[in-house]
């Protein structure tokens, strides 16, 4: 599998891979990845493709050195199926690929995805209105999407327009988009990233009391509970580990560099929606835990090195009771932007 990591997707895209490693690939071919695509139904599969929310980049990763050609796609009801495809041998992790034939994209001011062409919807039937809300006078279709365009025409979409923001210096924050790519770690359950309006991003990390758990164990870290297991040394290391990750990510993504996560505290609570800090299918709501975590903000923003906090919550049966823990504030290890080639 380390070797299939290596060179899988280089084969699988027609890459220069050395003599040795096309024979070890084609061995392991016949012995592991090839009954392995047939375990998962994929034998005779010569092209997939996912579309919707992002998958994270290793599970992409993983279909692809196993030879399976899973490729992205992107588009929308009003646009026939996609606007943008990802080809044969130019196949980014992080992107929905370039445009299709006969579509034109373009990024507005604000970063959101506009599209025009042969696939796009005339109208909304019988709903002038509606129509008039989502085509402009040039004909192009706004997606409601933010996105970027990198150097080779690549399309990467990073959040909804509505929810992209700016950090004082101009560059776009797509919260959600450094959200995802925290909750892709199987160690962090929710994360909420702050920086409109600010000079950089911080977060708020919810662990995975689960996973965490079972890999304290597995080093025989003692714990007592979500608020004790949260503010250990360890585990606030490795949440740190997986932000640098995340943080060296942005630093080499066009336009996305200078929203490295700056600072973070593990909160000392799971998030919840009877507490009314997520919606009821799990979205954040970033406005609210903004206001009723605020000391926590100031803390973040402020250059404080920790914060005690109790916080109100109710349990399943309708008692209510309190939480209370000092939280670390722990400085993110950030990257030089990485620029792109012309």
């Amino acid at each position: 599998m380390a070797l299939a990591q290596r060179v899988g997707a280089d084969i699988l895209n027609g890459a220069p891979v050395g003599t040795l490693d096309r024979l070890m690939y084609g061995l392991g071919n016949l012995l592991i990845y090839g009954p392995l695509r047939n375990v998962l139904g994929m034998s005779r599969i010569r092209v997939a493709y996912t579309a919707g929310a992002a998958i994270g980049p290793d599970l992409f990763r993983f279909y692809r050195s196993i030879g399976v050609n899973l490729k992205q796609f992107y588009g929308q009801t009003e646009t026939c199926a996609y606007v943008c495809l990802q080809q044969d041998g130019k196949v980014k992790l992080q992107t929905v690929g370039t445009a299709a034939p006969g579509i034109e994209l373009k990024i507005a001011e604000d970063g959101e995805v506009l599209v025009r062409g042969v696939s796009v919807l005339k109208e909304y039937y019988k709903r002038p209105d509606a129509t008039a809300e989502v085509l402009d006078a040039n004909g192009y279709f706004h997606t409601g999407d933010a996105g970027v365009l990198d150097s080779e025409g690549h399309l990467r979409i990073i959040d909804r327009a509505k929810d992209v923001g700016r950090l004082v210096g101009g560059a776009i924050f797509a919260p959600n988009y450094i959200e995802n790519k925290l909750k892709f770690f199987p160690q962090i359950k929710e994360a909420v990233c702050f920086g409109n309006g600010r000079g950089e991003v911080c977060a708020a990390i919810n662990i995975d009391f689960e996973a965490v758990g079972n890999w304290a164990e597995r080093r025989g870290l003692a714990y007592g509970g979500y608020v004790d297991l949260a503010g250990k040394p360890d585990v606030l290391a490795l949440v740190a580990e997986c932000i640098a990750k995340v943080n060296a990510d942005l630093a080499a993504e066009d336009g996305m560099g200078e929203t490295q996560i700056a600072r973070f505290l593990v909160l000392h609570k799971e998030l919840d929606p009877d507490d009314d800090e997520l919606t009821r299918t799990r979205k954040v709501r970033r406005g609210f835990i903004a206001e009723k975590y605020a000391v926590l903000l100031d803390a973040l923003y402020g250059g404080k090195a920790e914060q005690f906090i109790e916080t109100q919550v109710k349990f399943e049966d309708g008692r209510t009771g309190s939480v209370s823990a000092t939280l670390k504030i722990v400085e993110a290890r950030r990257f030089p932007l990485i620029k792109a080639a012309a």
